[in-house]
Order: C-alpha cells, then structure tokens, then sequence
C-alpha cells in the first residue's frame, strides 16, 4: 500500500521504518530534510521536501497519515493539504490530538468530500521493533482501506490493534489509556520512594525491580523500563524531579468530571506532575507559612 507520512520524529519516523520494512511505500516529510534523507537511505522511505510533493507523489485515492504535535501545528498542516486532495482520499491523523478535534477535523474534512480516521498510538520508542497498540476510530469503509497498514504497524497480524468505534473514539480510548498510564507510574514511583527511604534495610531497588519483573502481579513493561533503567542508576541524582504532562492526563481528568466518573488516582497524579513544574512552589511555601503560624513549625530557606 502507499502512503505519505507527514512528521518524521521519534514515533513517526520509526512509523514509517516499520511500513516500509513491511512492503508498503512510504513517502516521507519532515520540517528537517536530512531526517527524510536518512530514512530512505536506511529503509527505502521515498523523501518529499514538502506536504505538497508528498501527496502529489501518491496515486488517488491517497492516503497520507499526520505524525505531528497535538494542536496548531496539526490544525495548520491540515487546512494547507485540503485543496491538495481530492474526494475520496484518507487523512488518518495519528498524534495525540483532543478527541473533539479529531471529531471536528473529521467533520471538516468532510464537508469537502475527504474521509478521516483518528488512530491513537502506543508504543513509543520501542515500536519500532515490538509493533504499536493501534487504536482507530474511523467509518468501517474507511478502516477497510486502511487496514494493511495498521496490521504492518501493530505487534501481530490478529492483535495490538482495533477499529474501536467512529471518528474520534480513536483519540478519546487512547486519551484514557494515558490516563491509566498517569496512574500506573505514580502508583510504582511512590512504592519505590518508599522502598527507598526504608534506609535501614539498605534495599537495592535494581535487584527488587528486576525480581518484580518474573511472576509478580505488577510486572509490566513499565517495571521493565524502569528495572533497565536502575540497573544503570539507582541513585538519580542528576536527574531533575520534573515530571512533563502532554494533555493527554489533563483531558481524560476533564472528560471524567463533565461524566461524573470517580478517577482519584488519576487526577491525583495528574495534580502531582503539575506539582513537579513549578519551579516557584508557591503553593508549598504557602503551607509552610501556615504550619508555622498555627503550629510554631520552622521554615527551611532557600537559597
């Protein structure tokens, strides 16, 4: 099957390796020349110096596939490529866009005769290798189209992917999958902090991390990243406590509050990661006044 992928960085990039290693054409853009340049060197991936070469390189009905950040940049590209398609060519937009926007841009696209499927993506780095969880909303004619490359994108042939409902289901499953994510990792950070300042016991976090990966109900391959991880470091002291939120936690605590679904654990580490950004902890020194003040607690200065 032939393709253009537009956006070639860590996931797209490996993408378009993976499809192109399985048979389809690929043909590759990117804000950076030399990234396309280097994928067809090493993959056979067809370079476009722009959006405009890459879909006029296809055959109708094409079918160009968007890898790019969550937001304007997205909105943008997609308004530019309009009057580059015809009727009946497929847009399959598989960053980590709002679920609304993608119902929105499927409605747009539309209005001009283009189809759409949203594909939330999972996987990260490693998909290269291993295959991406693959979620799709889409009509069914269009996820019939599309599902070759899907297939060549998941871990195997009969798993690792669904067409799990229509335009904009995609984005809203793999929306609350990062959610669940949020709350998997602040659940074994805060186990293994713990484990950590029991310094009696002297524990070795890499041996206990390691032992959980083999038979414990918490083996995941989160444990498994952060097991290789330790194996290095345990320490980590140079790494700083910031933790980065993308959206994707952010969306899936809103969507459960306009529900009235129950979801503590999430929003709880959604709220501990914006924690982690702020750089003044305005807020934390405001509770060291109160302490003081009620309590006679002393006050630790900063630098």
């Amino acid at each position: 099957m032939q393709l253009a992928m537009i956006g070639l960085g860590r996931m797209g990039g490996n993408m378009a390796r993976r499809l192109s290693r399985a048979g389809h054409s690929v043909v590759g853009v990117d804000r950076d020349p030399a990234v396309a340049k280097r994928l067809e060197q090493e993959d056979g991936v067809v370079p476009a110096a722009t959006v405009a070469e890459a879909i006029g390189r296809l055959e109708a009905p094409r079918v160009v596939w968007l890898m790019l950040p969550a937001g304007e940049i997205t909105e943008q590209t997609l308004k530019e490529m309009i009057p580059l398609l015809e009727p009946e060519d497929i847009v399959i937009d598989g960053g980590n866009a709002w679920y609304r926007d993608s119902i929105r841009r499927g409605q747009m696209l539309a209005e001009h005769g283009i189809r759409y499927a949203d594909a939330g993506t999972s996987g990260g780095v490693c998909g290269l290798d291993n295959g991406y969880c693959m979620m799709v909303g889409a009509e069914a004619s269009v996820f019939r189209t599309i599902e070759p490359v899907i297939r060549a994108l998941a871990p195997g042939e009969d798993r690792g992917w669904a067409h799990v409902g229509p335009v904009g289901s995609g984005h809203f499953t793999k929306m609350v999958h990062n959610g669940i994510e949020y709350g998997m990792m602040q659940a074994m950070a805060e186990g293994l902090a713990i484990l950590k300042a029991k310094e009696e016991f002297a524990l070795d976090l890499a041996q206990i991390t390691e032992m959980w990966r083999h038979g414990s109900v918490v083996r995941s391959w989160l444990l498994d990243l952060t097991a290789e991880a330790f194996a290095q470091d345990q320490e980590l002291a140079d790494i700083a406590p910031v933790v980065a939120d993308s959206g994707e936690g952010r969306w899936t605590v809103l969507e459960a509050v306009e529900l009235g679904v129950a979801a503590p654990v999430i929003a709880g580490s959604l709220w501990t990661r914006f924690d982690s950004q702020d750089d003044e902890a305005y807020g934390n020194r405001v509770l060291a006044i109160m302490r003081r003040a009620f309590g006679g607690h002393a006050i630790t200065k900063g630098d």
